[in-house]
């Protein structure tokens, strides 16, 4: 089982920065690509940002330039560090990881997400 637990939310004025983590426990070496997704009030949840275990990542095209993701395996940890915040990044940020069915019990493992509230 996979454990993931995120970490950095807050309340921040617009332009600010925060940067989110997300730790990975139990059996967290059948995790493959990791990914940052967000959820505003009133929309759907949307993919952020991802970075697979050889750190390619990708971004949805408004955060590209203020958001990087990034990952350190001997800590089992993301993060994503976000520069430039805007009140259209308001939402709850959830941790997303696949695992690999060879080795782990399920092959999509979420957080519990964090509350990230930019002020105007």
């Amino acid at each position: 089982q996979v454990q993931l637990v995120e970490s950095g939310g807050g309340l921040v004025q617009a332009g600010g920065s925060l940067r989110l983590s997300c730790v990975a426990s139990g059996n967290s070496r059948c995790i493959t690509e990791m990914a940052w997704y967000r959820q505003a009030p009133g929309k759907e949840r949307e993919l952020v940002a991802a970075i697979t275990p050889g750190g390619s990542t990708n971004y949805v095209d408004h955060v590209k330039g203020r958001f990087t993701i990034s990952r350190d395996s001997a800590k089992n940890t993301l993060y994503l560090q976000m520069n430039s915040l805007k009140p259209e990044d308001t939402a709850v940020y959830y941790c997303h990881a696949d695992g690999d069915l060879r080795y782990c019990t399920e092959d999509i493992y979420w957080g519990q997400g964090t509350q990230v509230t930019v002020s105007s």
